[in-house]
């Protein structure tokens, strides 16, 4: 693995906002597409969102682009990634499930597979047929060797290199998930070692560079590929997808240390009401949103609470989450001056989100897992100055997920708006009209939507229904490239619904309206509720009563949608963190 010179990209990587060099084009081709995902990155977590997190780059995307405030993922990682490929529903390509929590009842029905299934296309398949370049670098986590399904390199991409799981150690070979059902991964563990991790190139498994930083190491191998096609004269499709700022939170010193204190002044409720006001300011929420108030909430702890030792080891986590953004954001960087120095900025789309909330696992409470802690502890440095290295393994946990998202509630594994609603930033080929540069929206837009819009940038129609002699699903995304233009008012109109299910918990969202209901199980009430998420964006002023028809209206929708799609139902009771 060899990198570019990083002294070199680091001073290039602060002025790529400038004009772009090169020779003029004497045709029009097709745009490149940059697609880049963020990984655990929740509302709040950016400095465009509200954050002290430096991302100058993200800063400048910004304002060349479009800045989504109303914009929804999953809430969690493979489920955001197969509707970010397909257009599709989730349970129509098989991640009705999620492959670390898979209600057993649910196990083994059409749809709960917990890898993406023949049963859709990709846009890496339909871009690769119309002559792109397709390349692929960073967590895959929709399946293949081991796992089920099949890995990028038998999904439309012509070049690869990524984990097929859910994460791994930032700067080693490590695992992340320990899986208990693989019997040399117990008899590794048995043993007292650390699993490795596999990474795969072109579908083979290949070692990973030890000591290389994980953003170093995928940003570096997607230039790598860029290079080596760009004299093809094709088009590419680059989807870069980060595993920052995933656990375990590992960063490089220099960058954690400018937060430490930041986060030690403020505390959990500090910072939570810091981003709260910043996201007023920035215009992010409305100046009438209603601030969440959480302190009834038994999941969480006061700062107060806290001995000081535990302060100062909470402190310098989040700082290390906030440096892992940080990074990211400096290599993003890198890929954005390669393309101006090389002439391809000014026609490459480029789509910035993340996957989901930020991360509320932990190693303490009830979303701990008591195993899990007991081998993190064992096999981890616990010492204060380790906390961002590659021996030590930390969390942002339960209360920093809930201080991060500053105006919403919940984070990752739930769909209240703090597990869903996440940053996104799209910016259209400079040679095409785009009325809304440098504006941003609070209109909703969905995960699903994004295929759809990439695809309509590069002139391509979907197959719909068939995909060389398989049946598919049609997608039910619809692209943003009208919206993006200033011809209609808002990405989708309020007929233009989408429907959820994860762990038995749902939500419609239709227009400015979402009807959510969430299990016992899992914290909530059982009940359907209503709220007006443009304008309530915490979801602090249920309209059930003021609007029962509307609600009623929502609720059908979920209902027949559930039925049409053979959605499992799920007990009341049942905990995916306290499930055998």
């Amino acid at each position: 693995m060899r990198s570019m010179p990083i002294c070199l990209l680091a001073i290039a990587a602060t002025i790529w906002g400038s004009p772009s060099v090169g020779l003029a084009q004497t045709s029009e081709p097709k745009p490149n597409i940059l697609l880049i995902v963020g990984d655990d990155i929740g509302f709040g977590d950016l400095g465009i969102c509200g954050s002290i997190t430096k991302t100058p780059n993200l800063d400048r995307l910004s304002k060349r682009g479009t800045l989504f405030t109303n914009f929804h993922a999953s809430p969690v990682c493979s489920v955001s990634r197969a509707m970010l490929l397909t257009g599709n529903d989730p349970i129509e390509v098989g991640l009705g499930a999620f492959d670390y929590a898979l209600y057993p009842p649910a196990e083994g029905k059409p749809g709960y597979e917990a890898f993406l299934t023949r049963t859709t296309a990709t846009i890496a398949e339909i871009l690769q047929d119309a002559g792109y370049r397709t390349y692929m670098v960073g967590k895959w986590h929709l399946g293949g060797t081991h796992h089920g399904g099949q890995g990028p390199h038998e999904w439309g991409f012509d070049r690869s290199y990524a984990i097929y799981t859910g994460g791994s150690n930032h700067w080693n070979q490590g695992v992340f998930h320990v899986d208990m059902h693989d019997p040399a991964v117990v008899a590794t563990v048995k043993a007292g070692k650390i699993p490795k991790e596999p990474f795969y190139e072109d579908g083979k498994e290949v070692d990973r560079p030890l000591g290389i930083y994980s953003d170093d190491l995928y940003t570096s191998k997607m230039l790598e590929y860029l290079e080596q096609g760009r004299e093809s004269g094709k088009p590419f499709f680059a989807y870069m997808a980060y595993t920052t700022a995933h656990a375990p939170l590992q960063s490089p010193d220099f960058l954690i240390d400018k937060y430490y204190e930041h986060y030690l002044k403020l505390g959990f409720e500090g910072v939570k009401r810091a981003r709260f006001d910043s996201q007023k300011a920035l215009g992010i929420i409305p100046q009438n949103a209603v601030f969440p108030e959480t302190s009834k909430n038994r999941l969480l702890r006061a700062w107060s609470s806290l001995p000081d030792e535990e302060k100062r080891r909470q402190a310098r986590s989040m700082a290390t989450y906030s440096a892992m953004m940080e990074s990211q954001d400096y290599h993003i960087g890198m890929l954005l001056n390669y393309l101006r120095e090389t002439g391809q900025l000014d026609n490459t789309l480029i789509v910035y989100m993340a996957d989901n909330g930020p991360e509320g696992l932990d190693e303490r409470g009830e979303l701990s897992n008591p195993a899990a802690t007991k081998w993190i502890r064992s096999n981890f440095s616990q010492e204060f100055d380790h906390i961002g290295r590659g021996d030590a393994f930390a969390f942002i946990g339960t209360d920093w997920a809930n201080a991060s998202t500053g105006g919403l509630r919940w984070w990752k594994w739930f769909i209240g708006e703090g597990g869903i609603r996440v940053p996104m930033v799209v910016v259209p080929p400079q040679k095409i009209s785009a009325a809304r540069v440098g504006q941003m929206t609070k209109e909703f837009a969905s995960v699903k939507d994004v295929p759809m819009t990439i695809l309509d940038y590069a002139g391509l129609e979907h197959p719909q229904r068939e995909y060389k002699g398989r049946q598919i699903v049609p997608p039910s995304g619809v692209s943003m490239r009208g919206f993006l233009e200033g011809r209609v008012e808002q990405p989708r109109n309020d007929e233009q619904w989408v429907a959820f299910e994860l762990f038995g918990n749902s939500y419609v969202i239709a227009g400015d309206y979402k009807a959510i209901r969430v299990r016992t199980g899992m914290y909530g009430d059982g009940k359907w509720h209503l709220y007006n998420i443009k304008n309530d964006p915490g979801e602090t002023r249920p309209l059930d009563r003021e609007m029962p028809d509307s609600l009623a209206r929502l609720i059908a929708i979920y209902e027949q949608y559930a039925r049409d799609k053979g959605v499992v139902p799920v007990a009341e009771d049942w905990n995916p963190w306290h499930s055998s």
